[in-house]
């Protein structure tokens, strides 16, 4: 999604092939991913000899939440069972924890991942 971002003017493609070797990643397991994110309308594909991905709409709009929610909806789901003496009490936590994750992920603009923006900051 970032390669998209970076090449994003609503009309250029890119290649499956480019991509997968600029984030030194198979073209198989890329294209998969890929799926996922145009059945979520997070991409555009075109086929043929001069086809390719794009985004359908500015990268500013797409959240990191909505990408992880197309490729592994299960990492935002709690999934902590409450059985047990402490079971209720390590819910709570995991509820909280998974609310601020998705509250974080919202805040994460596919434009600023692309930009090098959504890096953390660290001070010494």
């Amino acid at each position: 999604m970032a390669q998209l971002a970076k090449c994003h003017d609503g009309r250029t493609l890119t290649r499956l092939e480019e991509m997968a070797q600029r984030e030194a990643v198979s073209a198989n397991f890329l294209v998969q991913i890929l799926n996922d994110l145009r059945r979520a309308g997070l991409v555009e594909s075109r086929r043929g000899k001069a086809g390719g991905y794009l985004l359908p709409r500015s990268a500013d709009t797409i959240t990191l939440r909505q990408i992880v929610e197309a490729v592994d909806p299960v990492l935002l789901q709690c999934s902590v069972s409450h059985d047990g003496e402490s079971g209720q009490a390590v819910r709570i936590a995991w509820e909280q924890i998974s609310a601020k994750l998705h509250d974080a992920l919202g805040q994460i603009t596919l434009e600023s991942l692309a930009s090098g923006q959504g890096a953390p900051m660290f001070y010494i």
